[in-house]
């Protein structure tokens, strides 16, 4: 197979310092498409002029990870795309692994690495296997089998949005696929630079709880959603009323975005929370 069978996607925000190494570990002779969910125009200039393959459009507001790689993969001209998280490092001989077993395997629609979290353990998996569902960090797309489904629901900011998308692969008789013979290193919930950690946990807690909330009332209806998170909803009131007595500020935050999340969730507005919103 040749280089131009294949794009790489990368949706970052906030990930100068993490995202070098993840470029460093890709060949150059293919292509990247980079999606910064901001205006940082020095961002863009520096990795264009350190990575000749490189091609960073700035969103120039905060898509998230959906509508980003959505971004990134309407610009794919490639058979196949390769989407992987900022805080990826790729093993030397890992774009060569998906696209042999690309053409071993015609009709596939992902193939996704052994490695599935940040101590790079394997998934317990000997042989290439299918699946229901794979993490996004990093997920090989087949082009042509989303023609008739479309990529990610971008009502999702972030989170569960790779896990509905492999359920409407397998609604519609899409396969999946796990390979332990490909490798993907990944730090795990870190794409981010440290010194916004606090600021994108409340932006985690926050929009795990809408997701959560949105994917369950997506496919099991509006009633049972309510009963699943039903125990989420005491469990963060009973956790912000003990942080707001004992004054812990960053705990109370946390549980109060918590429910802030789910409130928006279950009446119908959509992911609108923006990590530095005024930035």
């Amino acid at each position: 197979m040749s280089d131009n069978q294949i794009t790489i996607v990368i949706t970052t925000y906030k990930s100068q310092v993490k995202i070098i190494k993840c470029l460093a570990s890709i060949n150059k002779k293919y292509k990247v498409i980079i999606i910064e969910n901001s205006n940082n125009k020095s961002f863009k200039d520096k990795i264009e002029d350190d990575f000749p393959n490189v091609e960073c459009i700035l969103s120039e507001q905060n898509l998230g990870y959906a509508k980003g790689n959505n971004l990134g993969l309407s610009k794919v001209k490639t058979l196949y795309a390769l989407i992987i998280n900022p805080d990826a490092i790729l093993h030397e001989n890992t774009i060569e692994k998906f696209l042999y077993r690309a053409n071993k395997i015609k009709d596939f629609a992902i193939i996704a690495p052994a490695i599935q979290d940040e101590k790079n353990l394997p998934n317990n998996l000997t042989e290439f296997t299918e699946v229901n569902s794979v993490k996004g960090f990093a997920m090989f797309l087949n082009i042509s089998q989303f023609k008739d489904i479309g990529f990610f629901d971008e009502n999702f900011f972030i989170y569960l949005e790779e896990i509905d998308l492999c359920k409407r692969l397998r609604i519609n008789n899409k396969k999946i696929y796990v390979d332990p013979d490909i490798l993907i290193e990944h730090q795990g919930g870190s794409s981010h630079d440290e010194i916004y950690n606090f600021e994108m946990e409340l932006s985690r807690n926050w929009h795990w709880m809408w997701s959560t909330f949105y994917y369950n009332k997506k496919y099991k209806g509006y009633l049972l959603s309510i009963a699943y998170v039903f125990k989420k909803i005491i469990s963060s009131t009973l956790k912000y009323l003990f942080y707001l007595i004992v004054f812990n500020k960053k705990k109370k935050l946390i549980y109060k975005y918590r429910l802030s999340g789910l409130y928006n969730s279950i009446i119908g507005r959509p992911s609108w929370y923006r990590p530095f919103s005024n930035n």
